[in-house]
């Protein structure tokens, strides 16, 4: 099912690769079961992913799966280019590429590639806002708020 599946702060990665790239990123609770890299491309991402949590200025070069519709990719270009430690409300992205709240927050949630493109740095203009299509406090709004933190940007 997973190429590979690390330890996180918060619990566990998992990377699902597709020949050669990235298919997908998901966070996985801390019971999962670890499964080291099978591939090459399966290590390179464990290694950039590990970077990250330790420096959260490191920076990704992984070949990414053609996934999601033509807005999603917009949507993740413009949220690749928001940089470590800063954030922009769903608004304040919607304007940036000339659409809306909603529909941004939307494709948010459908992120496959999450800390690759860092969605987490995508808030509502009243608090944190979603995660992965979870409103409702749990493991995902912790994620985000872990990788918020761990960028310098508390959110209770």
């Amino acid at each position: 099912m997973f190429n590979a599946v690390i330890d996180a702060p918060f619990g566990k990665v998992g990377i699902r690769l597709d020949g050669e790239a990235v298919r997908e990123i998901v966070y996985l609770p801390a019971s999962t079961r670890n499964i080291e890299p099978d591939t090459p491309l399966a290590r390179q991402a464990v290694e950039q992913i590990e970077r990250y949590f330790e420096h959260a200025s490191a920076h990704f070069e992984l070949p990414l799966a053609p996934v999601g519709t033509a807005f999603q990719r917009r949507v993740w270009q413009a949220i690749s280019d928001i940089p470590a430690g800063t954030v922009l409300t769903y608004g304040q992205l919607a304007k940036q590429i000339g659409s809306v709240p909603r529909a941004v927050g939307q494709a948010c949630g459908s992120n496959y590639f999450p800390i690759v493109i860092p969605c987490h740095r995508v808030v509502s203009s009243s608090g944190l806002g979603g995660f992965a299509h979870h409103a409702e406090d749990g493991f995902f709004l912790n994620v985000k708020r872990w990788l918020l933190a761990h960028e310098g940007i508390p959110y209770a």
